[in-house]
């Protein structure tokens, strides 16, 4: 048997057990667990520090042998420069956290400084010591003296605020050596099932992200500036359209386009055609407006959302591409027109019980490598907030803030579909849906910028429309919470065998619409034989007799 000899910190670790079991045949090995990250005793001396490295003891200010990422001469600049001036600490309070600190008697002062802030007392050197006497950590933080020598490692204030966001960073680092500690303990282990492990990794670095990059305040010059920005942007647009537009002439006039950082819910009850509508406003706006747009689908798959796409753009029925029954001309009218299809910066996923934290990441990488200005999402309830906890209501209602917080993120519209609970179909009269409709939570009502509910009388069998005109092809989009203006509806035309929506025309053809006529035109037959022809013989090979007009 051939022994090898291991090398470095990991085999150092390796021989001395291979010494010990030689020694001992029955050896008793203790593990003592890790403190954590930031719980190391504060006020150890460099000797005594030096003295537990040799101990068997590691310490849990190392990881690996490594010191972790510190800067501990700036904390206590931070820290001194937050007693002597008040304006540093309204520069610093919304930039750190007590965590932030390396060392645990920081965070008990910086804890003490952010108390008396909150309760609006003035912070400066006697207040904070009092405050930790009180609290009754004053001696683990080294004593009075310890706070007053703060004062002393500042030589300005003027860069409190730079240094403040070096601590953060140091954080954060922290922050991903733990989480990246945690996923590797738990991927060697083997006992996580892995696409939980990566559930489980993925928000864990979203809990690091969100916890520490805040967007800053704005001065009202600089927002004054952007919306003006947006004004000529609009004024410069053609219809003054400053969002991305649908594609469908009322709805734009109505809500100038799709705003920028909103969410859109729109609902309906399952056959009224939300897949549709959203389907042929992405094609509007990826075709005809050359702008990106992503359509994340949990209820089809991609193969079938193009299909439709191709249906629509060719004006052929769906049901011959799954037969496969297209006559030659058709078959050349389909390689014609799905050429602009082909060419459109349009992007499917089709990712099913898609979760917000795969939808946020997705979103992230989508915005920054095609730059898609905007989101469409089909439908709100088949996401999973990536979590067990609480039951379905609470779970839309996490389903639903995120959403909005990714559209405000990536400043973008988001559409999220939604269905309808079952009260439409027990209501009565013409079973026009409202808002109370939405299934599951009224956290979508609250988050949502525009809500609007897609509506057909024909679904439900009526006839007549209260404006008097036929419901035969008839859509009608209600918008029932429109945040930046008026609430309306707006009629659509909806062309059934193709899937499709249009604008309202009153001059279509509901019938033909339906499919139920498909055979082409023909001629009138009966318009042929009820004519009465007369035939008048022609003179104009006569040899010119008398009373010839020639």
């Amino acid at each position: 048997m051939r022994i090898y000899r291991a090398t470095g910190v990991v085999g150092n670790v390796v021989n001395a057990l291979w010494i010990t079991c030689r020694e001992n045949p029955f050896p008793v090995v203790t593990f003592t667990p890790l403190l954590a990250m930031n719980e190391y005793n504060p006020t150890d001396t460099p000797t005594t520090r030096g003295r537990a490295r040799t101990s068997s003891a590691v310490p849990a200010h190392e990881v690996l042998g490594k010191l972790q990422p510190q800067a501990l001469q700036l904390e206590e600049a931070v820290l001194g420069a937050m007693m002597m001036e008040q304006t540093a600490v309204n520069s610093v309070i919304d930039v750190l956290k007590p965590e932030s600190f390396y060392r645990l008697a920081h965070q008990h002062i910086y804890t003490a400084i952010v108390d008396l802030f909150n309760d609006s007392e003035p912070v400066d050197l006697l207040t904070v010591t009092e405050t930790l006497r009180k609290s009754g950590n004053l001696q683990q933080v080294g004593g009075a003296q310890a706070v007053a020598q703060l004062t002393s490692r500042v030589a300005s204030t003027a860069n409190i605020e730079a240094h403040a966001r070096i601590v953060a960073q140091k954080y954060i680092q922290r922050e991903l050596i733990r989480v990246s500690a945690n996923i590797t303990q738990k991927a060697f282990e083997e006992t996580t099932d892995v696409l939980d492990l990566l559930d489980e990794a993925e928000t864990q670095l979203f809990d690091v992200a969100q916890g520490n990059i805040r967007k800053s305040y704005e001065s009202m010059s600089t927002i004054m500036r952007k919306a003006l920005e947006d004004i000529d942007n609009a004024r410069n647009q053609e219809g003054g359209m400053s969002g991305v537009p649908s594609g469908f002439a009322d709805l734009d006039k109505l809500t100038g386009g799709f705003q920028r950082s909103d969410m859109i819910v729109l609902a309906a009850r399952p056959g009224m055609g939300k897949t549709a509508f959203v389907l042929t406003m992405a094609r509007n706006v990826a075709v005809d407006y050359k702008t990106p747009v992503a359509v994340f689908s949990l209820e089809m798959s991609a193969v079938q959302l193009v299909q439709r796409l191709i249906s629509a753009e060719t004006e052929i029925s769906s049901d011959k591409f799954r037969k496969g029954n297209l006559a030659a001309h058709e078959y050349t009218q389909l390689h014609e027109r799905i050429g602009k299809l082909s060419d459109a910066p349009l992007f499917i996923d089709d990712t099913p019980a898609l979760s917000i934290f795969e939808l946020r990441a997705k979103c992230r990488r989508l915005k920054s490598t095609a730059g898609i200005e905007m989101v469409i999402i089909d439908y709100l309830q088949l996401m999973s907030a990536g979590s067990s906890s609480g039951n379905r209501e609470q779970e839309i209602s996490s389903i639903s803030r995120s959403i909005k917080s990714i559209a405000k993120e990536l400043d973008i519209p988001i559409i999220a579909l939604s269905q309808l609970s079952r009260m439409v179909e027990t209501r009565g009269g013409d079973k026009r849906p409202i808002l109370s409709d939405l299934r599951e939570s009224g956290a979508i009502e609250q988050d949502a910028d525009i809500v609007a509910f897609i509506y057909r009388a024909e679904y439900y069998g009526l006839t007549e429309h209260p404006d008097g005109i036929d419901t035969a092809g008839l859509g009608e989009l209600i918008l029932a919470k429109h945040r930046h203006g008026a609430l309306s509806t707006v009629k659509m035309r909806f062309i059934q065998r193709l899937a499709k929506f249009t604008n309202y025309d009153t001059f279509a053809n509901p019938v033909f619409d339906r499919g139920e006529h498909q055979e082409g035109l023909r001629p009138n037959a009966d318009f042929i034989s009820d004519q009465q022809t007369v035939t008048v013989q022609s003179k104009m090979n006569d040899s010119g007799e008398e009373g010839s007009p020639f």
